[in-house]
C-alpha cells in the first residue's frame, strides 16, 4: 500500500489532497479497502453513485453492452442515448436533451446555450449571466467563472466576461446585478460545495419576476440535486417553476460520466448541426447506466423513500446534537469555528465512516439513495463517537 501511495505521489498531477486509503471492492453502501476494512459510504463518491456499489441490474447492463459496442461517436444514432432522452423528458417540463461527460460540460454547455439563444434573437448584447455567491458551477474557464467564489478563481484570471455575481438568497443584490444586458439567472436549489444552502422560496419567487421583467432566461444546476437526490428526480419539482434549462451530471450515471442538458424547445433549437458538441457524450456506456438508474429511481415509491430516509437522517443528526439542514438525502451540518469539519471527515474515516465536507465548514452527507434507515442509523453511531 505505502508503495502504491508513492508511486501516485510520483506519477499523477498532485492536484488533490488524498486520503492514504484505496478501496477495492464495493457492495451496497459499504467500501473495502486494500486491507479488508469495511467502509459505510455516506458520500457515494460525491453524490454519485445512486444506486450504489455492485447493483445487479447496473453491473449486468453495462457488461453487457461492453461486450456489444462502447463507442461510435455522434455522428450515428445510439439507442440507449434516445432512450434516456425520452425517459428524462416524458418526467419533466423541458423538450430536449444534450448528452456530455460531466456536469462542468453541462453547465459550459448552458452557457453557450444561452449567449446563441439571444444572438438568434437579434440581440447579442445580452449575454451577462447573473450568479450567486456560494454556488459551484465547475472549474473549467467558464463555469469556474460562473462559481462565484473567488478561492476557486486564484491563479487563473482573466475569467469569462460577462458573469456577475449576486449574493445568494438577497433579492436586493439580485435587483442590483440584473440590467438590460443580462440573459440568464443561473443557480442551484440546494449549494453543494458551497455548504448545502437551500434556496429561500421568497427568494426564488423574486427571480422568477425578474426574469419576467427582463426577458431573462432561467437556469438550473442540478448536477448535485438531479435524479433523486432531494426526494423528487428534479429539486425543482419541489417548486412551482419550470426553468428554461436544467443541468445534470453526477448520480445520472450511478458511477459513469455522464452530463445532460435539459432544455424548451425554443431554447433547444438554436443549437443547429456543428454549433456545440461532444465525442463521447451520450455514447452507449454512459446512457446504459443512466438507463437503469432512471428505471430504477423512477419505480413506485423509491423517491418518497428517499424523502423519508432524508427526513429520518435529519432526525437522527439532531439527536446527536447537529444542525442538519437540506431536502432528500442531500444534508448538510455547519459546524462550530472551534470544530474543523475536515477533521471530523478524517476521524470518522478511521472508524469505518466515509462522509464530505463543504463550504462553511460543513459536514456533507450524500449517501447512495438506496441506503436503508439501519444503515443510516450505523453510520450516525459512528460519526457520534467522532463528535460528541
Amino acid at each position: 500500500m505505502e508503495k502504491f501511495i508513492e508511486e501516485g505521489k510520483r506519477y499523477l498531477i498532485q492536484n488533490y489532497a488524498r486520503y492514504p486509503v484505496s478501496f477495492v471492492k464495493g457492495e451496497g453502501v459499504y467500501l473495502y479497502d486494500t486491507e479488508g476494512k469495511r467502509y459505510i459510504d455516506m458520500l457515494a463518491g460525491i453524490a454519485v453513485n445512486t444506486l450504489g456499489y455492485n447493483h445487479p441490474l447496473l453491473t449486468e447492463a453495462l457488461c453487457n453492452q461492453i461486450k456489444d459496442v462502447i463507442h461510435v461517436s455522434n455522428l450515428f444514432y445510439i439507442q440507449p442515448q434516445i432512450d434516456v432522452a425520452k425517459i428524462l423528458v416524458e418526467n419533466s417540463c423541458l423538450d430536449r436533451v444534450f448528452f456530455c461527460n460531466s456536469g462542468a460540460e453541462a453547465n459550459e454547455t448552458a452557457i453557450k446555450l444561452v449567449r446563441k439563444y439571444f444572438y438568434d434573437k437579434g440581440k447579442p448584447e445580452k449575454f451577462e449571466i447573473v450568479t450567486f455567491t456560494g454556488g459551484f458551477h465547475g472549474r473549467t474557464i467558464g463555469s469556474l467563472t460562473a462559481t462565484a467564489q473567488p478561492k476557486y478563481h486564484e491563479g487563473f484570471k482573466p475569467l469569462l466576461q460577462g458573469i456577475r455575481y449576486a449574493e445568494f438568497n438577497n433579492v436586493e443584490s439580485l435587483k442590483s446585478a440584473v440590467n438590460e444586458n443580462t440573459a440568464a439567472v443561473m443557480f442551484e436549489f440546494i449549494q453543494g460545495e458551497g455548504g448545502i444552502n437551500p434556496i429561500d422560496r421568497d427568494f426564488l419567487s423574486e427571480i422568477v419576476k425578474i426574469s419576467r421583467e427582463y426577458d431573462l432566461l432561467i437556469v438550473v444546476d442540478e448536477v448535485q440535486t438531479g435524479i433523486g437526490r432531494t426526494g423528487k428526480l428534479f429539486a425543482y419539482q419541489h417548486y412551482d417553476i419550470c426553468p428554461d434549462i436544467v443541468t445534470l451530471a453526477k448520480g445520472l450515471g450511478g458511477g459513469v460520466p455522464i452530463g445532460a442538458v435539459l432544455a424548451k424547445e425554443e431554447v433547444a433549437e438554436v443549437f443547429t448541426p456543428g454549433t456545440h458538441g461532444s465525442t463521447f457524450g451520450g455514447n452507449y456506456i454512459s446512457t446504459t447506466a443512466a438507463k437503469v438508474v432512471l428505471n430504477e429511481v423512477l419505480k413506485d415509491g423509491f423517491l418518497e423513500d428517499v424523502e423519508k430516509k432524508g427526513e429520518f437522517l435529519i432526525e437522527e443528526l439532531r439527536n446527536i446534537g447537529l444542525k442538519p439542514r437540506g431536502k432528500g438525502l442531500m444534508v448538510g451540518c455547519p459546524l462550530p469555528e472551534d470544530i474543523k469539519a475536515g477533521d471530523i471527515a478524517k476521524k470518522a474515516l478511521d472508524e469505518g465512516l466515509i462522509i464530505g465536507t463543504a463550504g462553511g465548514n460543513t459536514l456533507r452527507f450524500v449517501p447512495p439513495l438506496i441506503i436503508q434507515k439501519e444503515q443510516i442509523q450505523e453510520a450516525v453511531n459512528i460519526l457520534k463517537k467522532v463528535v460528541v
